[in-house]
């Protein structure tokens, strides 16, 4: 039945947005989208080029428990393989089997164990504290803390210890799901769900058409809702709570206001109040993303490579057509270096021509024959990659996690949550904070 209500504003048109938008006008509330580009999607967009590549913007993953919520099930293919290995002193190590099998790590992570379980043990302060206390200092030192800190632009020590509690899973829990995938012959998934259970028969599948083919479906229901190039210019707030939005000098009033926009813009746009200016000290890691397509299929060890070593400008290589071949023409492979930066440094500022360069005379140390296999190479930058947990704003993160400060107005997605979350976790939390924005109306 039909609200008899204001509508609900829904600030930005991305995956975040759109389940949103739907789950909204699934209740019978009267919902307004506005999307500041000229095409819904945001970061979950996918998109082929004129030699046959196609490409995601980002790196999203989607599991066979997501599909079939959005009765996508029969669309998808299943993806038969996924995994991980670090590079360090020359050659590759799997993850986790030949990070385990290193005698100076495992010695060290046992260390740490013994040393956690003495009384009064001190807890952890940091990422780096956390990380040895998990895994011990050696392989802190030469793996996991140039990693993060690579990924982050921020040393370790003053990374919150909730760094290590979002990008890790257990390794015995890790090798317990590969050797599921292995003898299942799927990707089973791992780390990329935390709102639901990860389990044997949650695996890694994706859509036939793209990506987009998600964006599509969660549009559906609510097309007419949405308002394409109509960027928010303020959010009204009357006692604590949101009243209007302002969008092309218009103030329309709501009765709600959902909300993916980045958590540190909304002290700009939030007028009326002074409880969210704390919020601009909230720091996203830009990146580069450096598409080089090739010759020849299965170049990397495994699908994604960890490079921890100062050596390599980039942190991560990863050849998504090891697990997903549909992705490239027979024969040809994509590997995307991701390479942290800050807007305006020198990675940020380099040519497309230069960052490739730079990327490929890199990659040679992996990949001998590299250069010889380029077919082209495609750079993308984005301001907005990760949320970054510092500790001098960690205890208002997990504050405004638990209550957000102004009533009616509710932050969603990885930019508005402010949380390192993924495809199927934006979908479980928004549909969550629908569900409590019901139960307050």
């Amino acid at each position: 039945m039909a609200r008899d209500t204001l509508p609900v504003a829904v600030l930005g048109a991305g995956w975040a947005g759109l389940v949103a938008a739907s789950e909204l006008t699934a209740r019978g509330y009267p919902v307004i989208v506005f999307e500041a580009s000229p095409a819904v999607g945001g970061m979950a967009q996918s998109f082929k080029d004129d030699d046959g590549f196609s490409f995601d913007v980002g790196a999203h993953f989607i599991t066979n428990r997501l599909a079939g919520m959005l009765g996508l099930g029969a669309e998808c293919r299943t993806v038969r393989h996924y995994g991980e290995a670090v590079w360090f002193d020359g050659r590759s190590h799997s993850y986790p089997y030949g990070l385990v099998k290193n005698p100076r790590f495992s010695a060290s992570a046992l260390r740490s164990r013994f040393a956690g379980l003495r009384p009064g043990t001190r807890s952890a302060t940091s990422a780096r504290d956390e990380f040895a206390k998990r895994y011990g200092t050696a392989l802190t030192d030469q793996v996991a803390a140039p990693l993060v800190e690579a990924w982050s632009g921020t040393p370790a020590d003053e990374l919150a210890p909730s760094v290590v509690n979002k990008i890790s899973t257990s390794m015995l829990k890790t090798m317990y799901l590969r050797l599921a995938g292995r003898l299942s012959n799927r990707a089973v998934a791992i780390g990329y769900c935390r709102e639901l259970p990860e389990s044997a028969s949650v695996w890694h599948v994706y859509p036939a058409s793209g990506l987009g083919q998600l964006v599509a479906r969660m549009a559906e229901n609510v097309q007419e809702s949405i308002r394409l190039s109509s960027p928010v210019e303020a959010v009204l707030v009357e006692d604590e709570r949101a009243v209007a939005v302002r969008v092309g000098g218009e103030d329309i009033a709501v009765s709600g206001v959902f909300s993916s926009l980045p958590i540190h813009f909304l002290p700009k746009v939030v007028q009326g109040t002074s409880a969210l200016d704390d919020l601009a000290e909230f720091r996203f890691r830009p990146m580069v993303f450096v598409n080089v397509k090739m010759d020849g299929r299965q170049l990397l060890p495994n699908v994604v490579l960890w490079t921890p070593e100062p050596a390599f400008r980039f942190f991560r290589l990863t050849e998504a057509t090891t697990s997903m071949p549909w992705l490239a023409p027979d024969g040809k492979t994509v590997i995307t270096a991701d390479l942290g930066c800050e807007v305006g440094d020198e990675i940020w500022s380099m040519s497309n021509e230069e960052i490739t360069e730079m990327v490929i005379t890199q990659m040679e140390a992996v990949i001998p024959d590299a250069r010889t296999r380029v077919l082209g190479s495609r750079v993308m930058r984005t301001k907005l990659a990760y949320p970054v947990f510092e500790n001098s704003y960690e205890a208002r993160r997990q504050a405004i996690a638990t209550e957000f400060p102004i009533e009616g107005l509710v932050p969603i997605g990885r930019n508005g949550e402010f949380d390192h979350l993924l495809m199927e976790d934006v979908y479980w939390r928004t549909v969550r904070s629908v569900d409590v924005f019901a139960r307050n109306e």
